[in-house]
C-alpha cells in the first residue's frame, strides 16, 4: 500500500511574532499556500512583539526607513479597515534635542525631502504647547504630526486571524527541531513533519539556534528591555485624549541615551517610556514592508526596495552558508 503523500506548502514561516505574521499574512493575501509555525502557545509574551503599544513614526535619519514607513501606513491602514477595529492613533511625534544636536538636524532635513508633514519648535514656543514637560535649557522640539500609537498586541491577534480567513495555517505551540536543506526544504518539530518549496525564519531570539546547524550563524544580540510606567502628577494631564504626544529624547544631558515615551492610556494615569542604547528598535511599525520583501524573496520576486542597508554581507566575519 502506498505512503499518503505530504503537503507541499509554499512556504513555512518559523516564529507568529510580528515579523512573521506580516510575511505570512503577505503569503497568503497572494494566494499561497503557507504555514505559519510558533512554539508558544498564543498569545505569549516570550519575544518582542508582546505588549500593548509601539510608537510609530516617519521620523528618521535615513531617507530608506522614511520611504518605507509611507507604504507600511499605507498598509497598516488597509490591515485596519478589513478588520474594522482601531489599530492606529495618531497623536504625533515629537522629538526633543538641543538646538545643534545633529541627529535632530539630519530628521528634519529627512522629514522635508519627503514632503512628510511636521513643525520646528523653538525653546519658548516648545514650552509653551508642552508646559507639563520639563526642559534642559536650549531644548527645541520636532514635531512628526504623522506620528502615533500602534496596538501592538490587537494588531497580531487581527494578523493571525486574518492568515486563517485568507487560506493560511497556523500552528502554535509547536517547536521546530530539525531543518533539512533541499528541494523541497523538510521541517521537523515536536509534532510532525513539513515540507515546503520556501523556508522564512523570523524566530528572533531563537534565531541562532535554529542556524547553527545550517553552519551559519548571526552575530544577534539579545537585549531584555526595562519598560516603565510613571503616575501622572496630575491624572489626564499626559493623555492622548489632551492631545499629548508620543515622545522621543535624542542624547539629552540628562540621559546619555535615547529615551521615548507614549501618553498614558495603556494603564490610565501611567506614561509608558524607557530607553535605548542602539538606534535599532524599528521592528514593529516597519513590519508590514519586512514581511512583504520576505514574500517576494521567498517567491523569487524583486524586491519592492533596495536591500543593500539590511544584507547579511555587512557583517563581515560571517563565514558562506547555503541553505
Amino acid at each position: 500500500m502506498m505512503a499518503a503523500q505530504k503537503e507541499l506548502y509554499d512556504a513555512i514561516v518559523i516564529g507568529a511574532g510580528i515579523q512573521g505574521c506580516f510575511t505570512a499574512y503577505h503569503l497568503a493575501k497572494h494566494s499561497r499556500r503557507v504555514l505559519l509555525l510558533e512554539q508558544f502557545f498564543l498569545p505569549h509574551s516570550r519575544g518582542s512583539s508582546h505588549g500593548q503599544s509601539r510608537i510609530i513614526r516617519r521620523a528618521y535619519p535615513e531617507d530608506f526607513y522614511t520611504e518605507m514607513m509611507a507604504e507600511c501606513y499605507r498598509i497598516w491602514a488597509q490591515l485596519q479597515h478589513e478588520a474594522g477595529t482601531q489599530l492606529y492613533r495618531q497623536t504625533g511625534l515629537l522629538l526633543l534635542g538641543m538646538k545643534e544636536n545633529p541627529e535632530l538636524k539630519t530628521i528634519q532635513a529627512t522629514l522635508s525631502r519627503h514632503g512628510v508633514e511636521h513643525q520646528y519648535l523653538p525653546s519658548e514656543e516648545l514650552k509653551q504647547r508642552f508646559p507639563n514637560i520639563q526642559l534642559a535649557r536650549g531644548e527645541v522640539g520636532l514635531l512628526d504630526k504623522s506620528g502615533g500609537v500602534l496596538y501592538a498586541d490587537k494588531a497580531l491577534r487581527v494578523l493571525q486571524d486574518a492568515i486563517r480567513q485568507l487560506g493560511g495555517i497556523v500552528h502554535d505551540g509547536e517547536k521546530v527541531m530539525e531543518i533539512k536543506p533541499g528541494l523541497p526544504v523538510v521541517v521537523k518539530t515536536t509534532s510532525s513533519s513539513y515540507q515546503a518549496r520556501s523556508l522564512i525564519i523570523t524566530a528572533g531570539p531563537w534565531t541562532n539556534r535554529l542556524l547553527r546547524p545550517l553552519g551559519l550563524e548571526l552575530p544577534l544580540q539579545t537585549l531584555r528591555i526595562n519598560v516603565c510606567y510613571w503616575k501622572e502628577k496630575a491624572p489626564g494631564s499626559y493623555s492622548v485624549s489632551q492631545a499629548f504626544p508620543c515622545f522621543l529624547g535624542l542624547g539629552l544631558s540628562l540621559a546619555p541615551h535615547h529615551i521615548y515615551g507614549l501618553p498614558s492610556r495603556e494603564y490610565p494615569g501611567l506614561v509608558k517610556g524607557t530607553s535605548r542604547e542602539h538606534c535599532s528598535w524599528h521592528g514593529f511599525k516597519l513590519s508590514p514592508i519586512v514581511g512583504k520583501i520576505l514574500y517576494e524573496l521567498s517567491m523569487k520576486l524583486t524586491p519592492s526596495y533596495d536591500l543593500t542597508p539590511f544584507r547579511i554581507s555587512r557583517f563581515p566575519s560571517l563565514g558562506k552558508a547555503h541553505l
